[in-house]
C-alpha cells in the first residue's frame, strides 16, 4: 500500500463509508470526498486525479485513455455501479489500473422499479397523479382506463442477473413472462418464465421490459425495425441503458400510435463513453402522453446505495493493500457481464 494513499471521491457518499476508509487505510491517507450531490465538474476532477492512488467512480464518470494518462499515479478504480459500459477496461488494463465492480446489490432494486415502472405506464399513474393536484379530481369518473398486468403476456428480453429477477414478480401478478436471451438458456433458470425466440416475443408480448447490458451488439438494438416487429400497442419498458433504444425512433413509433407507451429510467445521453450520445433527452420524447420517467433512480435504496459504496470502498482498501478482489473486472467481455 502506498505510504499516503490519495482516494479520490467523485461523487457523494454517506459519512460512514468515509469513515471505513480512514480506519482501514491508515494515519496518512487522505480521502477526498465530493461533499455536494453534484458530480464534480470536469477541471476539478482532473485536478483531483492527478496525484490519485484510487478512485470510487459512479454513473457519471467516463474513464478512458486519455483520462488515465492525467491520473499517473492510479491504482483501482472501484465503480459503485453494475454496468460498467463508461469505462474502457483495455485502457485500464494498459495502464495497469484494476477495475472493480459491485455485481450483486444492485439487482433487486432495479428489478423492483422495473416492476414500478411497468405498473405506472399501464395504469396511466404519472397522469392520476398530475389529476389530483391539478384540483380537478372531485371524486372517481370513468377516466384514465388503462391495462392490467394479470393475464397479459410480458416478454423479458436478457436473462442475466435483472432479468432473471423480474420473472417471478410479474408472474405473481399474473402475467404470463416468456423470456429470450442471446446464450442458450435452460429452462429451470427462468422458470416460470418460457423461453422463446426474439421475433416470437416481440409479435406476442403486451408488455417488452428491456434487462440488457450496453456493448456493440445491443448500442441501438432496438431501432425502428425492431419496434416495428412489437405487437400493435405494446408497451416498453426500459430500465437498462437507454442506449439500447433509437430515443427518436421510440418516439416516432409512439407518434403514430403503433407503440402504446414508453417507460424508462436511463436515457442515451447518461452513455458518456459514446462520443455521438445526444446532449439532452429528445423533445418528442418527453411532450408524448404515453411515456413514464424516472431520473435513473433504479438502485437509488438508501440502505442500498450505502452497502454498494461500502463494497466499493473495501475494493479500494484490499486493492491498495495487495489483496485480490473478487469484484475485479478481468476484460471488457466481463464489464459487459457485470450488468447481466
Amino acid at each position: 500500500m502506498p505510504l499516503s494513499p490519495v482516494v479520490v471521491l467523485t461523487n457523494w457518499v454517506h459519512p460512514e463509508v468515509l469513515s471505513h476508509l480512514r480506519e482501514n487505510l491508515g494515519q496518512g491517507c487522505e480521502v477526498v470526498a465530493n461533499d455536494s450531490q453534484e458530480p464534480l465538474p470536469p477541471g476539478e476532477l482532473a485536478s483531483r486525479m492527478a496525484r490519485a492512488d484510487a478512485m470510487m467512480a459512479f454513473m457519471t464518470d467516463c474513464v478512458d485513455d486519455a483520462f488515465l494518462r492525467e491520473a499517473p499515479k492510479l491504482k483501482v478504480i472501484a465503480c459503485a455501479l453494475k454496468g460498467a459500459d463508461n469505462f474502457d477496461i483495455d485502457a485500464c488494463m494498459r495502464h495497469r489500473v484494476t477495475v472493480t465492480f459491485v455485481p450483486d446489490l444492485l439487482t433487486v432494486p432495479t428489478a423492483e422499479l422495473t416492476v414500478g415502472l411497468t405498473i405506472g405506464l399501464a395504469r396511466n399513474l404519472r397522469h392520476g397523479d398530475a389529476m389530483v393536484r391539478s384540483g380537478q379530481f372531485v371524486g372517481w369518473k370513468p377516466v384514465l382506463y388503462g391495462s392490467g398486468l394479470a393475464g397479459a403476456t410480458l416478454g423479458v428480453v436478457g436473462q442475466g442477473a435483472v432479468g432473471r429477477a423480474l420473472v417471478a414478480p410479474f408472474a405473481a401478478l399474473g402475467a404470463t413472462v416468456l423470456a429470450f436471451d442471446e446464450r442458450p438458456l435452460e429452462p429451470e433458470s427462468c422458470t416460470p418464465a418460457r423461453i422463446v425466440g426474439l421475433p416470437d416475443l416481440l409479435a406476442n408480448s403486451d408488455v417488452v421490459v428491456l434487462a440488457l447490458p450496453l456493448n456493440q451488439h445491443t448500442d441501438g438494438l432496438f431501432n425502428a425495425s425492431m419496434l416495428a416487429a412489437m405487437k400493435p400497442g405494446a408497451l416498453l419498458v426500459n430500465p437498462a441503458r437507454g442506449s439500447i433504444v433509437d430515443e427518436s425512433a421510440v418516439a416516432s413509433a409512439l407518434e403514430s400510435g403503433h407503440l402504446g407507451g414508453y417507460a424508462a429510467d436511463v436515457f442515451a445521453f447518461e452513455d458518456w463513453a459514446k462520443p455521438d450520445r445526444p446532449k439532452t433527452i429528445p423533445p418528442r420524447l418527453l411532450a408524448h402522453h404515453a411515456t413514464f420517467f424516472t431520473p435513473h433512480l433504479g438502485s437509488a435504496v438508501d440502505d442500498v446505495r450505502r452497502a454498494i459504496a461500502m463494497s466499493a470502498a473495501q475494493d479500494i482498501i484490499d486493492v491498495l493493500a495487495g489483496r485480490s478482489s473478487p469484484n475485479t473486472l478481468t476484460s471488457p467481455a466481463t464489464a459487459d457481464m457485470s450488468h447481466a
